[in-house]
C-alpha cells in the first residue's frame, strides 16, 4: 500500500484529508506540526508528502528545505496563500506541485496520482546509487566510488538538482533558477565553471583517472548519468550551456 504523509495543523482539514486518502486506497500518516512531520518523514519514509505552509514549531518552508536536503520525495504544498509569489517560492524551494486552499477532492486525488505516476523511486540521504554515489547533506559532501569530496553549498545544490533529475538533461537556465535563484539567466557562465569544479572534485576524490557521473550535453545542458533514466531534454529549453 502506498504511504502518504499529511502534515497539516487544521484538525478538520487533516481529518478530511486522511479520510479521503484512506478511501482512495492509501496508507496515511499524519503530523500536526513541522517538527513531528520531519520525524515521521524519516521514520515512515512515505511515497509522497502533503505539506501545509502555516505550521507551528517549524513552518512549511523550513520542513521543505530540510526535506530537500535529505530526500527527493514528491511534495505537494497545501496552503491558503494563493498569490503567485508564494507559488513560485514553493516551486523554487523544491516542491513538486502547489494546491491553494480551498480545493476539490477530485483535484487533490488527481494531483497525488500524477505526482506518484511520474516520480522515480525516492532517494534518501545516505542511500547509495547504483554507480557508487552517495550524498552526505550534514557535511555538504558527496561520496564517489568510496571517496568523499567536500563541496561548496553551490556545488552540493548543483549535484543535488542533477541527481534528483537523474538521466534527464537540465539546461543552464534551469540550473540558474534552481541552484542560484537566477530565473533571468543573467549569470550563465557561472554554471559552466561550477560544473567544471564539481566534476574535478569528484574525479580528484576517487583518483584523477576515474570518470565522474556528470555529463555535458552540447547545446542542451547537463545531466547525471543513471541506468534506466529518461535521457531526453528537459522541456521548454534549447539553450547551449557553452
Amino acid at each position: 500500500m502506498i504511504r502518504v504523509l499529511v502534515v497539516e495543523d487544521d484538525p478538520d482539514l487533516s481529518l478530511a484529508l486522511r479520510t479521503l486518502l484512506t478511501r482512495a486506497g492509501y496508507e496515511v500518516v499524519h503530523a500536526d506540526n513541522g517538527r513531528d512531520g520531519l520525524r515521521l518523514l524519516f521514520a515512515e519514509r512515505p511515497a509522497l508528502m502533503l505539506l501545509d505552509i502555516g505550521l507551528p514549531q517549524l513552518n512549511g518552508w523550513e520542513v521543505l528545505e530540510r526535506t530537500r536536503d535529505l530526500s527527493d520525495l514528491p511534495v505537494l504544498l497545501l496552503t491558503a496563500r494563493g498569490a503567485e509569489t508564494d507559488r513560485v517560492r514553493g516551486l523554487r524551494a523544491g516542491a513538486d506541485d502547489y494546491l491553494p486552499k480551498p480545493f476539490g477532492n477530485d483535484e487533490l486525488l488527481a494531483r497525488v496520482e500524477a505526482l506518484l505516476r511520474r516520480s522515480a523511486p525516492t532517494r534518501w540521504a545516505g542511500d547509495s546509487f547504483d554507480d557508487g554515489l552517495r550524498l552526505v547533506p550534514e557535511r555538504r559532501s558527496a561520496v564517489w566510488q568510496g571517496h568523499e569530496a567536500r563541496l561548496s553549498d553551490i556545488e552540493y545544490r548543483l549535484l543535488q538538482v542533477l541527481v534528483r533529475n537523474r538521466g534527464r538533461v537540465i539546461t543552464t537556465d534551469q540550473l540558474l533558477d534552481r541552484v542560484w535563484d537566477d530565473p533571468e539567466g543573467t549569470g550563465r557562465e557561472r554554471v559552466k565553471f561550477a560544473v567544471l569544479r564539481l566534476r574535478r572534485k569528484l574525479r580528484q576524490a576517487a583518483g584523477d583517472e576515474a570518470a565522474d557521473p556528470l555529463e555535458a550535453v552540447r547545446g542542451l545542458g547537463y545531466r547525471y548519468r543513471a541506468d534506466g533514466g529518461d535521457e531526453g531534454p528537459a522541456p521548454d529549453e534549447d539553450e547551449s550551456p557553452f
